[in-house]
């Protein structure tokens, strides 16, 4: 299993939410700032299979608008989870 952690711009998070739950993936967001340029950010964590991260970044270059020069779509780290569990 991976751990998507994805941060997105707070404009596209409502559309990226949206088609996620659509497509059966369950998803937590958090509110985060930026570093760098000090906008909002919504950080979303998405728990997968390891087959469904291409399925996820394909959702993410459809559904979040295109970016201001020398900025990207969303930021995307892959992380090994050993297990998963709901309580």
């Amino acid at each position: 299993m991976k751990l998507m952690i994805i941060i997105v711009r707070n404009e596209d998070d409502e559309a990226v939410i949206r088609e996620l739950v659509q497509k059966d993936f369950r998803v937590t967001r958090m509110a985060s700032t930026g570093g760098f340029l000090r906008r909002g950010n919504s950080t979303l964590l998405v728990g997968v299979e390891d087959d469904q991260v291409d399925p996820v970044t394909a959702i993410l270059r459809r559904t979040c608008c295109s970016p201001e020069e020398g900025q990207h779509r969303a930021t995307v780290f892959v992380v090994n989870m050993r297990e998963y569990i709901k309580v």
